[in-house]
């Protein structure tokens, strides 16, 4: 005779809770099981950047080291060698936006709707709307983890030299568009523009290609519009024409530099440069009424709030197109 008790009703259920705990099912399932190679694949190539970013960070701290950090030699920049890798790095981030807008947001739907998928799944017990919003749920979080992770990481290892703007400039898309919050929202547009691009198209070949433009744009229209995200700060002197410019903060950026008259008139940096002796150019500058220099320049203070302003900007870009494939899609996706 067996000794075997059978389990009881809460022991059973509780055996099913926990086996079935942190597995996918439904649709969340169906989704991550059609798209599982494109998502693996961030996650890995996302796991080994990390890993990389953190050897380079441990290679470049173990130099700066040997120089006295955090209060080093003067000369600890001659022989740095991590310029190139964080240069290299920030370039291949870059690419990311563009790269997933193309290979994971054009054909996200236009793969479903030019097979047929779509009206299959639209015939069985799922609605429009929620199919779309665990198609799109899923990639999104996806694609949060995946650069967050690459924006911390990428952070962290520039973080002890970010003061140097020789290494990095922090208005550079280098620097700027790949830490903090801006890599999530500039990846989350460019893929759900993708997205919408696809479903408009219908066919995946015609959208990863008109994705491509579209995600080119995006990047050319921020890098001219990042610098406008802050607030500029001048600072005049009365020190006299001849006199040297102001100095600015660690690692200000400066957007503008003129004389200034006493009556706060601006003249170009080339006005009576053209004289031959230092006496001459002060009696040109003496004759304009030039009294000093005023310089217009952005802190690096404010790096922060300006990817947060423009992760604002981003994201609510993000939600409107996220509504309008939603409204497409309920009455025209098949």
């Amino acid at each position: 005779m067996s000794t075997m008790t059978p389990a009881t009703p809460a022991r059973a259920h509780a055996h099913t809770r926990t086996g079935r705990g942190l597995r996918l099912s439904g649709l969340n399932w169906l989704v991550w099981r059609q798209h599982r190679a494109g998502f693996w694949t961030i996650l890995a190539l996302t796991a080994a950047a990390i890993a990389l970013m953190g050897y380079q960070r441990g290679q470049m701290m173990h130099y700066l080291d040997s120089y006295g950090w955090p209060h080093p030699k003067p000369q600890w920049l001659d022989h740095f060698s991590s310029t190139g890798q964080l240069q290299s790095v920030s370039m291949t981030l870059g690419f990311i936006p563009v790269l997933l807008g193309v290979f994971l947001g054009a054909p996200l739907l236009a793969g479903d709707l030019e097979n047929g998928t779509a009206k299959l799944v639209t015939t069985q017990a799922v609605s429009r709307v929620r199919w779309l919003a665990t198609k799109l749920g899923v990639t999104a979080l996806v694609i949060v983890v995946g650069t967050s992770a690459l924006s911390a990481g990428f952070g962290w290892w520039w973080g002890p030299v970010k003061t140097e703007s020789s290494i990095l400039d922090w208005t550079s898309g280098a620097a700027f568009d790949n830490t903090g919050p801006v890599p999530v929202a500039l990846t989350l547009f460019t893929v759900i523009g993708g997205i919408a691009i696809g479903m408009l198209l219908r066919r995946v070949l015609l959208s990863m290609v008109v994705t491509f433009g579209f995600a080119v744009a995006v990047q050319l229209i921020w890098s001219f519009f990042r610098l406008s995200l802050g607030h500029v700060v001048t600072i005049t002197t009365h020190t006299g024409g001849m006199a040297e410019p102001p100095a600015l903060p660690a690692a200000a950026h400066e957007m503008d530099q003129s004389f200034v008259t006493a009556s706060g008139k601006l003249y170009g940096y080339g006005t009576c440069m053209h004289g031959s002796t230092p006496k001459a150019i002060q009696a040109c500058l003496d004759g304009k009424g030039i009294v000093g220099w005023s310089v217009k320049y952005l802190p690096m203070s404010q790096m922060s709030s300006m990817q947060w302003l423009g992760t604002s900007i981003l994201l609510a870009l993000t939600a409107a197109i996220t509504v309008f494939i939603f409204l497409w899609g309920r009455k025209r996706l098949v």
